[in-house]
């Protein structure tokens, strides 16, 4: 992966003051306890590994980032943001119509499930429903625009982001407790912060 961190990995830090007891036992799970299915059905876990692979590809790791696994044990366990959007179907309910169109869209587009898809074909689709050209009799409540960006995305990402390989590509420094960040200026880092390669 070209990162302008290449040399960097947070987990480097696990021993020093930037990392306490609690953080590291939060880091042990999230890195060696992947939660089981619970939520999804399987044919649902098989489309979003499929789906989430177009979204987020991560071709260059050895061992990819999970996603579904985290995704699957947030809806289980009815964890979200704290609030819905005006129209908008509860969480669970918004993922399982939203799942169930995106394969809807497959079959009635390429006559087979999204997760058969070639790579180009699967992102083409998926950039429909970003832009909004789905077909609206697909979709029940959630228009697939607003599920494509609002939900599906942005959990992914927020999940991608949580995790320590994706810290150390970006050059995050982990969670500001303990330790704490100091210097807060433009192009200013503290001693233990990543610096990027020339």
């Amino acid at each position: 992966m070209k990162t302008p961190y290449r040399h960097y990995d947070v987990l480097d830090k696990w021993s020093t003051p930037s990392f306490d007891a609690p953080t590291r036992a939060v880091l042990t799970e999230r890195l060696h306890v992947l939660p089981p299915r619970r939520f999804f059905t399987p044919e649902e876990w098989t489309l979003l590994q499929a789906v989430t692979a177009r979204v987020l590809p991560q071709l260059d790791r050895i061992e990819p980032v999970p996603i579904v696994p985290w995704l699957d044990e947030q809806l289980w366990a009815g964890r979200g943001e704290g609030f819905r959007h005006e129209g908008t179907a509860p969480m669970r309910q918004a993922w399982r119509d939203g799942l169930a169109a995106i394969e809807a869209e497959a079959q009635r587009r390429h006559g087979c499930g999204f997760a058969a898809l070639h790579a180009a074909s699967g992102d083409a689709l998926l950039g429909v429903l970003a832009q909004g050209g789905a077909d609206p009799a697909l979709w029940r409540a959630e228009a697939a625009q607003h599920f494509f960006i609002h939900i599906l995305v942005k959990s992914i990402v927020a999940i991608y982001y949580a995790h320590p390989a994706a810290w150390s590509e970006i050059g995050f420094g982990g969670p500001a407790s303990p330790r704490g960040y100091v210097r807060l200026g433009a192009d200013e880092r503290d001693a233990w912060e990543a610096r990027e390669r020339e």
